[in-house]
């Protein structure tokens, strides 16, 4: 089924091609940079291989950051979003079973909360919404982009929809289409980085106890444990772990997940029961060589994927969004050609840095405390304690985990 959604007249594109831009990938960071567009000067087509009702079954759920929900609320799309996900207002951080625990709360940041969870269905469906009526935004899907030819003055996509092809010419391609991104590894650009020797366990739970709103990120010498609060106070648990480790928990009788896991979080949360399939997948750090070439921008994951801790990836795909939107629209208000490789690496300048402090920070939390050699306990512990007593260290840690520190797009400043 092809969906190409125009209630009225789209603004002109400029002669020969067909759209401005063409996102590859619907998911949350494509989505919200055709959110970021609507009604903007600029024609986009998005086109995903799933139909919409498919892409929004994925069963994840993700923290997202205070600058997130801010940019999110500049595009117009948080009313929709936030009665559907939990606002958590504290978060405990603790080292396995020592007794000190890091208590954050909003008075460190001055903020009203300190983030959010939400499933992929809510905030997904939010989103396509959002653009229904968008005049300058059609779908394309289910379509499979088969080739992708680039030019001096544009790209020339060939996308297969059911058994026929039909031939884009857009100025610039932009690819959200994860991190195995098939746009990225056909424009011949490389990525480095590494597989860590940890998978992630992840699995829905409903707690005797109420979670109050709280994240918790509790650290094991096999690997950080997140446990994040849901609507109808439900969890996700982010559990990770060696990989045979993390294999043997998914593969574990219920009963003994759920004793083990109560055991993990100190029976702050009482009895557990399961309330989905628990699933597996690997943990790995990646960064692209380049965000940015001749009419070609990658975002999301499809530039960069960092370890689970922290609730990070999610909310650098958004950021992404939100820059590479502001860059193209300033550009396109001058006259610039916003397909050009010298306005491309305006957002590429912007965010590869900063995500790559945030893939580096999130690489530091792992290594730190996934570990038992005594000495670097010693440490860590003695980090904790400093943390938990010194206020600028606390709030600038804060401030990192949140989104609030470097450069905020200008969606999200109020």
């Amino acid at each position: 089924m092809v969906l190409q959604q125009l209630t009225k007249t789209p603004p002109a594109t400029p002669l020969g091609f067909d759209y401005d831009l063409a996102i590859v990938g619907g998911s949350i960071a494509g989505a919200t940079l055709a959110c970021a567009l609507k009604n903007s000067d600029l024609s986009v087509v998005l086109i995903e291989a799933q139909p919409q009702s498919v892409a929004v079954q994925r069963r994840q759920a993700y923290a997202l950051s205070i600058l997130s929900g801010r940019i999110l609320e500049g595009i117009g799309v948080w009313d929709k979003i936030l009665p559907q996900i939990t606002t958590y207002q504290q978060i405990r951080l603790s080292d396995a079973d020592y007794a000190g625990v890091v208590n954050f709360r909003p008075t460190d940041v001055g903020t009203d909360a300190l983030g959010y969870v939400g499933e992929h269905r809510p905030v997904l469906t939010s989103l396509q919404e959002f653009l229904a009526d968008a005049p300058n935004i059609s779908w394309l899907c289910p379509a499979e982009v088969v080739e992708v030819a680039y030019q001096a003055s544009g790209a020339q996509i060939k996308v297969k929809v059911a058994d026929t092809y039909r031939q884009i010419r857009t100025r610039l391609v932009v690819a959200a289409d994860g991190a195995r991104s098939q746009i990225r590894t056909a424009a011949g650009i490389g990525t480095h980085g590494w597989k860590y020797w940890q998978s992630c366990v992840t699995a829905r739970i409903k707690p005797e106890k109420s979670h109050n709103n709280t994240a918790f990120e509790r650290f094991w010498p096999s690997g950080p444990m997140g446990v994040l609060p849901l609507p109808d106070n439900r969890c996700q648990v982010v559990w990770t772990a060696p990989h045979a480790e993390a294999q043997a928990l998914k593969d574990l009788e219920e009963k003994e997940f759920l004793a083990l896991l109560e055991y993990r979080t100190g029976g702050l949360l009482g009895r557990i029961e399961l309330d989905s399939q628990r699933l597996v997948f690997p943990v790995q750090l990646m960064q692209s060589d380049r965000y940015a070439q001749s009419r070609l921008a990658l975002i999301g994951d499809a530039a960069h994927c960092c370890h689970p801790v922290g609730g990070q990836g999610l909310n650098m795909g958004i950021r992404d969004a939100a820059a590479l939107a502001q860059v193209i629209q300033e550009a396109q208000l001058r006259g610039e050609d916003i397909g050009n490789v010298g306005v491309l690496k305006r957002y590429e300048n912007w965010r590869k840095r900063e995500n790559l402090a945030i893939l580096g920070f999130t690489d530091f939390l792992d290594r730190m405390f996934s570990n038992n050699w005594l000495p670097l306990v010693a440490t860590r512990r003695l980090g904790l304690w400093i943390l938990g007593r010194l206020r600028p260290l606390k709030t600038y840690a804060l401030q990192l985990m949140t989104g609030l520190r470097g450069r905020p797009p200008r969606l999200a400043q109020r």
